[in-house]
């Protein structure tokens, strides 16, 4: 099975993947690509948030045109997603995208694809073939009895070779489903035949809620065996909140280093302080900190000062007050009301 240290190298922009490069976090703007203030302000948004590569869709020749001004004011790859119209496509790599994502199949017929991959070939711009549950070719459907692992991977296999036949192979490949199991033994089957570096995530996965659940299930099973040069979790929301889960299941997966990792205690009857209102505070406040620490935020002084001995700094609530902790030892008690300040102080001159 090829594993990411040793898929292909893939130029995205400034950024590469594949061959043991790190993994790339993307999102997708839900702005109209038309709008160049509003896209870019979203994209700016995504960039503070950890985003590093990002997708727009390009459904018109305004949103095409558009791209070039995008490009002149963000400052990560800029993706163009394309459905049907080949001469879109051609249009979003004439005016700078980085790269473009098409389902062939959906483009049309050879000589539209053959245009397309012409237009790429000449500024080197990758293409990132996507498959989708949702659009298996019917004779795939037909062949294994419904959509299936291996239909999935067949359809990407031909699609791939169908633009190799036309001497190019600068190729991304996605198999997206929004079956969890499904999707999981896509990418696994497609990396055991395949050393094309692989776009991973779950599709429709839903809700802020269910869907950072299916993709945490997800991207676990694919990115623990080694599978995934670039990942995104697509969640029904503010895309923001892809970037903070995406950097959350990485670290989590000892994939990446860096930023502040927030553990939190569930709550019960000793609790109090408002500590669901306290931990959610701290986690959009450390978002801005690039410390590769460890923060706990615990309900009570029973038990918190214990267990935030793993973690590099924490607060432990009270009847009206709070206990600061380094490093599992207390150092001192604060105002119930300056907890938050008290810990921001903290972060502030965390190395000094």
């Amino acid at each position: 099975m090829t594993t990411r240290e040793h898929t292909r190298e893939v130029r995205i922009g400034d950024r590469v993947i594949g061959g043991g490069n790190p993994i790339l976090i993307q999102s997708m703007t839900n702005t109209r690509t038309e709008d160049v203030d509003a896209t870019v302000e979203q994209i700016l948004r995504l960039e503070k948030a950890g985003c590093e590569l990002i997708r727009s869709t390009v459904p018109t020749m305004e949103a095409a045109a558009a791209l070039s001004e995008i490009k002149k004011k963000i400052h990560i790859p800029l993706i163009a997603d394309i459905h049907f119209d080949y001469k879109l496509a051609i249009a979003a790599i004439e005016n700078g995208a980085d790269k473009i994502r098409i389902n062939p199949g959906n483009i049309g017929s050879e000589e539209k694809v053959r245009a397309v991959v012409d237009a790429a070939r000449e500024r080197s711009v990758p293409i990132r073939v996507g498959v989708n549950s949702g659009s298996l070719e019917k004779e795939l459907v037909r062949k294994y009895n419904g959509v299936t692992a291996q239909g999935l991977v067949e359809s990407a296999i031909d699609k791939c070779r169908w633009i190799e036949s036309m001497n190019y192979d600068n190729l991304v490949v996605s198999i997206k489903s929004s079956n969890v199991l499904m999707c999981a033994e896509a990418y696994e089957r497609f990396a055991e035949v395949s050393d094309y570096p692989l776009h991973v995530g779950i599709t429709e996965a839903g809700t802020v809620l269910s869907g950072n659940i299916k993709s945490s299930v997800g991207l676990a099973l694919i990115l623990s065996k080694g599978i995934g040069d670039t990942i995104r979790v697509s969640l029904t929301g503010d895309p923001c909140e892809e970037i903070k889960s995406a950097k959350l299941i990485l670290r989590t997966l000892g994939l990446r280093k860096g930023g502040i990792e927030v553990i939190s205690c569930p709550t019960c009857g000793r609790t109090k302080i408002d500590l669901i209102s306290l931990a959610s505070q701290v986690e959009d406040m450390v978002q801005e900190y690039p410390l590769d620490i460890k923060v706990a935020v615990m309900g009570c002084v029973v038990n918190g000062p214990g267990e935030a001995k793993e973690a590099d700094i924490g607060v432990a609530g009270g009847i009206g007050e709070g206990l600061l902790i380094k490093r599992g030892e207390i150092v001192r008690k604060i105002p119930e009301d300056q907890i938050l300040q008290t810990l921001k102080y903290e972060l502030d001159h965390w190395n000094q």
